[in-house]
């Protein structure tokens, strides 16, 4: 016979900021699940080697570790647990990798339990989600414009100026205040 805490749902977090990572572990703990929190891939590592999860919520940033690597490792010693990776800092390029690697959502913060616990539950994708995204800032589509034309000219300083109507000088300046990577 099972004992009751075998019978509840088991869950990690792994979320570096304590207030955050309180309140998400008070909340589930009320709606039934044993709930563990670590702070670190050495943290979640070390629980892993003693404990299995069902659910695990995995904060993206994690100081100056990534989640990603939390990810890999939940998946790694179960590919059935169910994974939702929370942040502040959404890009397409962190969501696909983080779906390459096992999690199966993305939410950005703020996220509540609902949405965790919704997430945890959604196989398919949802077509209905709206295409459009939220609009970019003037800097941020300057770049994007810049960047681009400079790959066109393949990243000619002198050329891209040209085909940009600007001096030389300027567009060097602006390339030194956001380094291309």
């Amino acid at each position: 016979m099972m004992s009751e805490v075998e019978e509840k749902p088991r869950l990690v977090i792994v979320e570096d900021d304590p207030a955050f990572a309180r309140t998400l572990r008070r909340s589930f703990e009320r709606r039934g699940y044993v709930v563990r929190h670590v702070t670190s891939p050495e943290e979640l590592g070390a629980l892993l080697a003693t404990e299995q999860f069902r659910y695990a919520v995995v904060d993206l940033k994690l100081g100056t570790a990534s989640g990603l690597t939390c990810v890999q490792m939940l998946n790694e010693q179960d590919p059935e647990t169910r994974i939702v990776v929370l942040t502040g800092f959404a890009s397409i390029a962190t969501a696909v990798e983080a779906i390459k690697l096992g999690a199966a959502h993305y939410l950005a913060k703020p996220a509540n339990t609902d949405d965790i616990e919704e997430a945890f539950a959604r196989d398919e994708g949802d077509p209905s989600v709206p295409v459009e995204g939220r609009k970019s800032s003037i800097k941020t589509l300057e770049w994007e414009y810049i960047h681009a034309t400079l790959v066109e000219c393949d990243f000619n300083i002198s050329e891209t100026a040209r085909r940009l109507g600007m001096h030389r000088r300027t567009l060097a300046r602006k390339l030194e205040k956001r380094q291309l990577r």
